[in-house]
């Protein structure tokens, strides 16, 4: 684990940093995108915060329940398998059996000792499920709920990509001087760069290198988007 997160109470809710951090780069990308596609294309502050708020709203909830459903189809089909274990097990024991030996035969267990072994784990028929699950179909339980892959995925979607659409919201109400999509530019630099740290108690890596890359990333997808809208205006306006 990378120093920067060690320590932290984190709590039972560790182990969906990663859904956070993916729905928050997909959100930021996607949010950025076309807040960058909206200004290559000349379009009028209101019209990016209703496209960006419709994007940002509408993916977020696609985005969301395809994590869930992804998510509780693994569940079904794990316990799908399980359930078929136990039914093999219960009514074809011998073969069941011998499936266990012969796993652990290829292991390098013999003779006593891999008798031993394979009593030991037929002789608690839940233990005998959990191994075939593991050892033969190289299934294992996924300890998170599908509802809070889904929420959680959506919170990081939503939160991160309102980065982007802050300043155009901020100076919809008051307006502010300057160039408004260089400071959102700014703002989202950051807001990627956050989330690429983040993102590196998931993957294990070096900071700076999960900030740079969640942040070049980033500027690709704007660099494209504006310049796909700056070609679409001059070509639809021509």
């Amino acid at each position: 684990m990378n120093n920067l997160f060690k320590g932290l109470p984190l709590g039972k809710f560790e182990k969906y940093i990663g859904e956070f951090v993916y729905g928050g780069i997909d959100g930021c990308v996607t949010t950025f995108a076309v807040v960058a596609g909206s200004v290559g294309a000349g379009l009028d502050a209101s019209i990016i915060i209703i496209l960006g708020f419709a994007n940002l709203l509408a993916d977020g909830f696609s985005m969301s329940i395809g994590a869930y459903l992804s998510a509780k189809s693994e569940k079904d089909n794990y316990y799908k398998h399980r359930n078929r274990e136990y039914w093999e097990i219960k009514h074809l024991p011998h073969e069941e059996e011998e499936e266990i030996r012969t796993i652990y035969r290829a292991k390098g267990f013999e003779g006593t000792l891999l008798e031993q072994v394979v009593q030991t784990i037929i002789s608690d028929r839940d233990r005998w499920v959990d191994v075939m699950m593991k050892e033969e179909l190289e299934m294992i339980k996924d300890k998170k709920k599908p509802l809070l892959i889904g929420l959680f995925t959506y919170l990081s979607f939503i939160s991160i990509g309102l980065i982007p659409l802050m300043t155009y919201v901020w100076d919809y109400f008051y307006p502010i001087s300057g160039n408004i999509f260089l400071t959102t530019s700014i703002l989202t630099g950051l807001g990627f760069i956050i989330i690429g740290i983040l993102k590196t108690y998931v993957t294990e890596t070096k900071i700076w290198k999960g900030a740079l890359e969640t942040l070049l990333l980033g500027a690709f997808a704007a660099v494209v988007a504006y310049y796909v809208g700056d070609v679409l205006e001059q070509l639809l306006t021509s």
